[in-house]
C-alpha cells in the first residue's frame, strides 16, 4: 500500500535538527520564520531568556500586501529589520523553520539583509 507522506511531520523534524545546532542569545537572537497557506510570520527570539524582542507577520498593519507571496516577504524583510534596528539588534541567527531556503523564505532574508540585519 502506497502511503502518503505527511509534509507537515517532515517540516518539524526538519525545524527540530536545525534547532539542534542553533540558538538565539542576547548578543545575537535568532530570527524565524513561519509561513502559514495565508499569512507570514517573523520573529527575533533570545532563546536564553526566552523572549521574543521583536515580531511581524503580513497581517500587520504596515504591510501592504496581505497574502503568503513574494511581494509581502520582501515588505515583512524591511520591516522586520527596521524594527529590529530600532531595538539596537544588528546581528542575528537565521532559522528558516524547517523551509527549504527558496522563494518567499529566500526574498524575507534577502530584504532583512538589505536593510541592514547581518546574519
Amino acid at each position: 500500500m502506497i502511503t502518503k507522506i505527511d509534509r507537515k511531520a517532515e517540516r518539524v523534524r526538519r525545524h527540530k535538527r536545525v534547532r539542534n545546532k542553533i540558538s538565539g542569545t542576547t548578543e545575537c537572537p535568532r530570527l524565524c520564520v513561519f509561513r502559514s497557506n495565508a499569512n507570514l510570520y517573523v520573529q527575533v527570539i533570545d532563546d536564553e531568556n526566552q523572549v521574543t524582542l521583536v515580531s511581524a507577520s503580513t497581517l500587520d498593519k504596515e504591510i501592504k500586501t496581505k497574502k503568503a507571496n513574494k511581494e509581502a516577504a520582501k515588505e515583512l524583510g524591511t520591516l522586520i529589520a527596521k524594527k529590529a534596528t530600532a531595538k539596537k539588534i544588528e546581528t542575528v541567527v537565521f532559522d528558516r523553520g524547517g523551509y527549504v531556503y527558496h522563494g518567499v523564505v529566500k526574498e524575507l532574508a534577502e530584504a532583512a539583509r538589505e536593510d541592514g540585519l547581518k546574519f
